[in-house]
């Protein structure tokens, strides 16, 4: 970060929660904050971060380079290498807005070969001002000082550091790429897996499900079973419609718990209301019939769920076509 040595010093489908959100109740996206240039808070850190770094690397090549110059026979003159050393380093930090934006805009950018050409444009100005910013800000400090600073402009000095600037800006820019992967892991770790449960609508027996952009009102009881579908939820009506949902089984299981609409199987909720009879298997399995004919197998893990449903279908007044069914044993 030091001067040359030798400068004389002269949308798909989703469960329907909140629908009146509040533009302050939003999470800002990283980078997109009232800031300039779209700095957020968590940007301001680790500038500070970054900034820290190169003060403290700044200072030890200041001390190392006097040392060394000791050692040659030299002056030690620790004032003047920190001075080179921190008028680099300020240039440096009012320029870091730069390859934060270009690195988010690299990580946007499909293909190796644009964002090659965008490091390498965010390089070039990147030098182009530092060196520039550099200079004259040596010139002016010098000049209140009643002194002058001859950068001696030369193909072999931009050269010098431009080639210094290309490792800052490389280590600059990998750290930020760093940060900025770590901050995505990590809001994906604290991010809800899903979406919560379809919500009840104010009259209790209701549910509200959004199929695409329209948003419909289901009653529990017209519901057959719900299952699992990857990231989705399948909601089978007894209409022969379904919704595919975004949201988890575990999720739908306990909003509809007070329906009768339970677990039978690990893939598979049932409406229990809606069954007239069951056919108990010898491997434990079950096979569940609903009152329209349609049927949905159950795991024995769950049997103790449809256990109850020879008192529940006889008090509901449903013919069983097969009247040992429910009380069938392995």
């Amino acid at each position: 970060m030091a001067d040359t040595e030798n400068a004389p010093l002269t949308e798909r489908v989703e469960a329907v929660w909140d629908q009146k959100r509040t533009r302050g109740d939003e999470s800002p996206a990283a980078g997109t904050s009232s800031g300039p240039f779209g700095i957020s808070g968590s940007d301001r850190t680790m500038f500070a971060a970054i900034a820290a770094v190169a003060l403290a690397i700044g200072i030890v090549n200041a001390f190392s380079g006097a040392q060394d110059a000791a050692w040659r026979g030299d002056s030690y003159d620790i004032g003047r290498r920190l001075f080179w050393e921190m008028s680099s380093i300020a240039v440096i930090l009012m320029l870091l807005p730069i390859p934060v934006l270009a690195v988010r805009r690299m990580r946007r950018t499909p293909g190796l070969a644009a964002r090659a050409g965008l490091g390498a444009i965010t390089l070039l100005g990147f030098s182009a001002l530092h060196i520039t910013g550099m200079v004259w800000v040596r010139k002016f400090a010098l000049w209140l000082a009643g002194g002058a600073y001859d950068f001696r402009f030369s193909l072999a000095t931009v050269l010098y550091e431009f080639r210094k600037d290309a490792v800052t800006v490389v280590l600059i820019a990998a750290t930020i790429w760093l940060l900025e992967s770590r901050r995505e892991l990590k809001t994906a770790a604290v991010a809800p897996a899903a979406p919560p449960a379809p919500q009840r609508s104010s009259s209790s027996d209701l549910i509200w499900l959004r199929d695409g952009t329209s948003r419909i009102r289901v009653a529990p009881r017209d519901i057959l079973w719900v299952a699992s579908a990857g990231n989705y939820i399948e909601y089978s009506l007894a209409d022969g419609t379904q919704h595919l949902i975004r949201g988890t089984l575990a999720a739908a299981e306990n909003e509809l718990a007070r329906f009768a609409i339970v677990r039978v199987h690990r893939t598979k909720l049932a409406n229990l209301d809606r069954v007239r009879g069951v056919d108990l298997k010898a491997s434990g399995d079950f096979e569940l019939a609903f009152d329209n004919g349609q049927t949905l197998g159950g795991s024995r893990r769950y049997r103790p769920a449809v256990a109850s449903l020879g008192s529940r279908t006889a008090a509901a007044g449903i013919a069983n076509p097969d009247p040992t069914a429910v009380h069938k044993q392995s």
